[in-house]
């Protein structure tokens, strides 16, 4: 008995080393370029999300490396299968991802938001008054008036000099004395001579008040019609722009959900390229992450619009089962308890942690 009970101790002796050097074996931890969460910077890894967990590894006391991918399905392909331990970025935590890995405690409250060009999004009065539409009811306007005054001319043009002149050079001045009289009222040193002209002129008068009237609230109508298509508040005013996302984000999921057509993009620079080329009116992606791009690199181009969108929360991702999600859930709380994660948040986005 003494025997087995001393070749017991003396295994787990043996065995002691191997399981403590296991527990702080060097991790793979998988990320993707997604500023401000996680970029490449001079050689050195930066932003919200490398800050989190470096300060989560030092308080489990781990050793690691950073693996960058260069795209966001290859990074959490590389943890659904164990080639990572762990992937930490702008992950959202959806039912979809969590049926294939396991997800830590909220790291970051998000959503999804609207950047525009920033002309796209202010409506510009010359396009609405270059609408189609208006210019049809001016040109028809300008038609009407010189038929009228040509068919004032053919009643009139032997009864009063103003109207004496052959029909091409009559034109103008018809279509001039047409305007005034549905303008003004018409010009008291020219009043109609002939019975039929005076019928034609009073009609005229009487028609005008009716149609002025509709023409004014048509241009007004035609102006505020052109001014909301052309101004994105919501997701409903992308309908008929080009829309882009990255493809495979939920961003693309909720797209896709609304039928809208968009132009999905393997990863996040080659779509902000395409954005800066003119190539897109709007793209519709992880809000602080088009907020960090606009107040960085696209000031004079883009613009935030409309309200966050479809929230959603961002965590750490590891395959399933890892028992590293328990060890990082504990860790978690103490960083928040502490301040340490409220310090974090603060030095990349200037406000406390939602």
């Amino acid at each position: 008995m003494t025997k087995r009970f001393a070749l017991l101790a003396v295994t787990l002796l043996a065995l002691w080393p191997i399981r403590a050097m296991a527990q702080q074996a060097e991790l793979t931890v998988a990320t993707v370029t997604r500023p401000p969460f996680s970029m490449p910077v001079a050689g050195a890894d930066q932003g919200f999300s490398i800050d989190l967990w470096e300060a989560l590894a030092k308080k489990m006391n781990r050793s690691y490396r950073i693996e960058r991918f260069d795209s966001f399905g290859a990074m959490l392909k590389a943890v659904e299968t164990g080639q990572a331990d762990l992937a930490i970025a702008n992950i959202s935590i959806t039912a979809s991802r969590e049926q294939v890995m396991d997800f830590s405690q909220p790291i970051f409250a998000s959503g999804l938001q609207i950047m525009t060009q920033i002309d796209n999004n202010r409506p510009s009065p010359l396009m609405a008054l270059m609408s189609r539409d208006l210019l049809l009811a001016i040109v028809l306007a300008f038609g009407a008036l010189m038929g009228l005054g040509m068919l004032m001319w053919s009643l009139e043009r032997r009864s009063q000099a103003y109207f004496d002149h052959p029909a091409k050079q009559a034109m103008f001045p018809a279509f001039w004395w047409a305007l005034n009289l549905v303008v003004n009222g018409g010009f008291e040193e020219r009043v109609p001579r002939t019975f039929l002209g005076r019928i034609l002129s009073v009609t005229m008068v009487l028609a005008s008040l009716f149609f002025v009237s509709v023409f004014v609230a048509y241009i007004t109508a035609a102006m505020t019609v052109e001014a909301i298509t052309t101004n994105v508040q919501s997701i409903n005013d992308l309908y008929g722009k080009k829309v882009g996302t990255i493809s495979g984000s939920t961003a693309a999921s909720f797209l896709q959900g609304r039928e809208m057509d968009f132009v999905g993009f393997a990863g996040l620079e080659e779509m902000l390229v395409s954005f800066e080329d003119g190539a897109l009116d709007a793209v519709v992606f992880d809000a602080p992450i088009l907020a960090y791009y606009v107040n960085t690199r696209g000031k004079d181009q883009a613009v935030m619009t409309g309200q966050v969108f479809l929230r959603e929360t961002y965590g750490v991702a590891a395959p399933s089962g890892s028992p590293m999600i328990e060890e990082i859930n504990r860790t978690l709380l103490a960083l928040r308890e502490d301040g340490a994660y409220a310090e974090i948040y603060k030095s990349w986005f200037g406000t406390e942690p939602r």
